[in-house]
């Protein structure tokens, strides 16, 4: 089975490539196809996966490629995590949205914003492209902001293209563990869309266990959402958040965190993983120790600004290994061995939930065989987070139309009906901002 990853210079390839080789059933991938266009970052990578295959018997085999097209041809599963822009763009994100006093974030508010609007074009040719030379592959969408990708990418790819996130996955794992419940064994009834979602309840042998926890605020302050959000709250909204929500419920706080830190997230990424590349290099170091030591701090340094400004403390251990890639790993054994299995993903909605149309895509529990991914029927959201779903999705409509238009005032629109962007002439100085720092948004008239 063939397996090519597009943005396969990305820092966490070799995650993919770590849970690949660590799946000995019948049928697994035997070739991993990486295409990006940075042929150092690809070198790079590819030294750390051939690192992580030494003794490995039978190990995927690996090529690397900057031909789109080649890499496409006769893919089984392609795994899209590009990032246009790079790290500087996400930085560049961050700094034009807090100059006008507004959040910077890459998937929420005006910098996920941004990052829409200079992703969808490209998101919608790779589908296009997808389309033609590999109309039987299955597209796993880690790109973000990965509903939003998901979304523009169905409407060329139908339900060939599911979209996963390693968020609910870690939520519901640290609101099992909080109850004493094994995370395999529980169910969880996440609604929502990418980074905008919510528990509202976990069952364990068909009882929801949610309840107890929501009535216990020792309990409730043992995990990190307790702690990020407080057990009043979490007990005020009687579901437990993404995390991503915190920019929401707490967005005063964390846009004066984000501009009182001596650098944004994306700055820290930028210069991280520029030593990264520039280290792994070096044919007399070990590139799979350097990939590990910067992934560690990577990930200890995740929505730091958020738990410090909560007083959340540092993250546990168990949240420190990642997560999307066993998502990915498990999704790809379900649809290719018809291994039935329920994951949370981001699907077409059809009729899961009534606020939305069928072609909105939307974050829930979905069962997964060999047809693809199917959501699950769930009850209505409550009031508040239906108004949030509704609004940030219109957000995401505006986003899909001004980039199939070219139209400034739909992406004026976009910015404007955000609910983190508070005033319209605020909407189009950060058109004019992003639009002077990326040449990639010069459609945009």
């Amino acid at each position: 089975m063939r397996l090519t990853i597009l943005g396969g210079g990305g820092f966490r390839v070799p995650l993919v490539y770590g849970a690949l080789l660590g799946d000995r059933a019948e049928g697994r991938v035997s070739e991993v196809v990486l295409y990006d266009l940075d042929a150092g970052r690809l070198t790079a990578v590819t030294r750390v996966l051939a690192e992580q295959a030494a003794g490995v018997p039978d190990a995927p085999r690996v090529t690397a490629t900057a031909d789109l097209d080649e890499a496409l041809r006769g893919a089984d599963f392609i795994f899209s995590a590009i990032r246009v822009g790079g790290l500087q763009g996400r930085a560049d994100d961050e700094r034009v949205a807090l100059a006008e006093g507004v959040l910077g974030q890459e998937t929420v508010g005006a910098g996920g914003i941004a990052y829409g609007l200079r992703t969808v074009p490209v998101a919608v040719d790779l589908a296009r492209r997808i389309a033609r030379l590999a109309p039987d592959a299955w597209v796993i969408n880690f790109t973000n902001p990965a509903g939003l990708v998901t979304e523009a990418m169905s409407r060329h790819l139908g339900d060939r293209v599911i979209g996963i996130c390693d968020s609910p996955v870690g939520l519901g794992r640290r609101v099992a563990r909080a109850l004493g419940a094994r995370p395999e064994e529980a169910w969880i009834d996440y609604v929502g869309l990418n980074h905008l979602g919510w528990v509202r309840g976990l069952r364990v042998a068909g009882r929801d266990e949610l309840p107890r926890l929501l009535a216990d605020p020792a309990l409730l302050g043992s995990f990190e959402e307790g702690r990020l959000f407080g057990p009043d709250w979490l007990q005020a909204l009687g579901a437990i958040p993404n995390e991503y929500l915190h920019y929401y419920y707490f967005n005063r706080e964390a846009v004066r965190s984000s501009r009182q830190a001596e650098r944004t997230r994306g700055a820290f990424l930028r210069d991280q993983q520029a030593g990264f590349y520039a280290e792994a290099h070096d044919p007399a170091g070990s590139a799979l120790a350097l990939w590990d030591r910067t992934r560690a701090e990577r990930e200890a340094t995740y929505m730091a600004e958020n738990r410090e400004t909560a007083g959340a403390g540092e993250r546990e251990a168990e949240d420190l290994s990642g997560g999307y890639e066993k998502v990915a790993l498990v999704l790809m054994r379900a649809v290719a061995r018809g291994e039935r299995t329920t994951l949370i993903l981001n699907v077409r909605n059809r009729s899961t939930l009534a606020a939305l149309d069928a072609e909105a895509v939307i974050e829930v529990p979905c069962l997964v065989d060999a047809s693809g991914a199917h959501p699950v029927a769930a009850d209505p959201l409550p009031g508040h987070a239906t108004g949030l779903v509704c609004a940030v999705k219109a957000v995401e409509r505006e986003i899909l139309a001004a980039a199939a238009s070219g139209s400034r005032a739909r992406a004026v629109s976009a910015f404007a009906l955000h609910p983190l962007v508070d005033s319209v002439t605020v909407a189009r100085r950060l058109v004019d901002g992003y639009t002077a720092v990326h040449p990639g948004l010069g459609y945009l008239r």
